[in-house]
């Protein structure tokens, strides 16, 4: 066990040593090149043009880990397998979000993204990576289709404010770490790892007023896309039969607010495939917090919400039960009381 702790911390070193160092270099070729995100949109929440491609560092610090555990260690075939399927899969959505990037300020048509999302999650699947608890497996392979691209785009969607998304990933991600510890998969546990030092790594950066950078869809998009990669492992907990529903708790907060836009906009009679200021982030800072306080209060949150999955996972089932029922009451008034607050 010791010496498993240490590759994990040496995942969480190496994924946040390279995002963090590269993170600046990425920003100064994206000021060089002029690919900036200007605040050319009435939806767009920044006021001056700012580097974006922060993901670029992202991507390579989770790969890096990655590649540093191919090389120095004797995992198991399994594992290998399922860690090879995480990086080709999110390699493909990072270069989907490159492009998109590229496009500014329009971006690409959610179709051609939808679709390369799909064959990315197919990937996934093609590698045994899925849903195991939902039968048959027909069933299981549409639901996990869905579920990944459902939560790769709601980091994306939550991307709306300095730190958010990081600090979203960087809970998540050590959330999956520490509650895959008694039962989950081992790749579970080192790619999570990664994923945490990859975003912590960038999070400074995204946080500094002076030497600003967004990570752009191909850093939202790829961590979304690992996030829910790692809520595909095998089984979550020995003790009840409703542990596997503690993914939701972990990444509650982006799927909370994915679920929250899309009915306002559609109680509204628009697309919640066109942006607009609705979100949970925007209303609280609508209500008086700062920025660093939203982003704060959300990080708080989902730390919080990765305990009661913690928790989920190991009591007895009716226990379980209560855990969730409480979470999705307290949740269910929160949505409704910033549902209230009037945003213009």
């Amino acid at each position: 066990m010791k010496n498993e702790a240490g590759l994990y911390a040496a995942c969480f070193a190496v994924a946040g040593s390279i995002s963090l160092v590269l993170t600046p270099l990425v920003r100064r070729m994206s000021l060089r090149m002029g690919l900036l995100d200007a605040p050319t949109s009435a939806v767009k929440t920044h006021t001056t043009p700012t580097p974006i491609f922060g993901g670029v560092a992202i991507w390579a610090g989770f790969v890096g880990a990655m590649l540093l555990l191919r090389f120095t260690t004797n995992f198991p075939t399994g594992t290998l397998y399922n860690l090879r399927s995480l990086v080709a899969g999110a390699t493909m959505v990072f270069f989907l979000g490159l492009a998109d990037d590229l496009q500014r300020p329009q971006g690409l048509d959610y179709k051609p993204k939808f679709l390369v999302q799909f064959l990315a999650t197919a990937a996934l699947v093609a590698f045994g990576l899925r849903i195991h608890f939902i039968h048959p497996a027909w069933l299981a392979v549409a639901v996990t289709l869905v579920w990944v691209v459902g939560v790769t785009n709601s980091m994306n969607i939550i991307d709306i404010m300095d730190g958010l998304a990081a600090s979203q990933a960087a809970v998540a991600a050590t959330g999956f770490l520490l509650v895959s510890l008694p039962n989950q998969e081992s790749y579970v546990r080192y790619a999570a790892a990664a994923v945490a030092g990859a975003a912590m790594g960038f999070l400074p950066w995204n946080m500094s007023k002076r030497h600003k950078v967004f990570m752009g869809d191909c850093g939202s998009l790829t961590l979304g896309f690992l996030l829910a990669g790692l809520s595909l492992g095998a089984h979550y907990s020995s003790a009840n039969d409703v542990g596997v529903f503690a993914p939701l708790l972990i990444l509650f907060v982006p799927v909370f607010d994915t679920f929250f836009v899309s009915i306002l906009r559609l109680r509204q009679g628009k697309s919640p495939f066109l942006g607009s200021k609705d979100h949970f982030a925007l209303r609280l800072e609508k209500l008086g917090y700062s920025r660093r306080q939203v982003v704060l209060i959300a990080a708080v949150s989902a730390a919080i919400l990765s305990f009661c999955a913690f928790l989920a996972t190991e009591y007895p089932a009716k226990q379980a039960l209560a855990v969730y029922a409480l979470v999705a009451a307290l949740l269910l008034w929160i949505g409704r009381r910033l549902s209230l607050v009037t945003m213009k």
